[in-house]
């Protein structure tokens, strides 16, 4: 399958390893943008940006997909599928409808607790004392 990636923390690499290693054709990978960190405040890109480099596949960060050109962009891949897991941005409808057949999401928890952002880290801080991943 010709695949669109979407994410951007550690916990989203596996998944676009797993999509490699099973011979999928990874058309593009969209991940936030490289954000200052360290004593330095220098750019550091993303923990996807960095797995998908070493892997030689193509990288986008938008900063929206809100805007036509964005959507158009997307759309051009004409991909199969899109695979989102913890990418950072609420996906506009157009981007929705763009790939064959559909997009899957992989969310860190068991919904609807702790939907939204961060929820493995609200799961602790919290002190769930069970907590999984829905994919929808």
């Amino acid at each position: 399958m010709r695949v669109i990636f979407m994410g951007t923390p550690e916990f989203s690499v596996p998944v676009l390893d797993a999509l490699v290693e099973a011979g999928h054709d990874v058309a593009c990978v969209y991940c936030q943008p490289p954000r200052p960190a360290g004593r330095g405040k220098k750019d550091r890109p993303s923990p996807v940006q960095l797995r998908a480099e070493e892997l030689g596949l193509p990288v986008r960060h938008p900063a929206s997909l809100k805007t036509p050109e964005a959507q158009a962009e997307f759309a051009d891949l004409d991909a199969d599928i899109a695979v989102v897991v913890a990418y950072g941005l609420i996906l506009p409808q157009a981007v929705l409808d763009a790939p064959n057949h559909g997009c899957l999401n992989i969310h860190a928890s068991l919904l609807p607790r702790w939907r939204g952002a961060a929820p493995i880290h609200r799961a602790i801080m919290a002190g769930d004392a069970q907590t999984g991943v829905c994919i929808m």
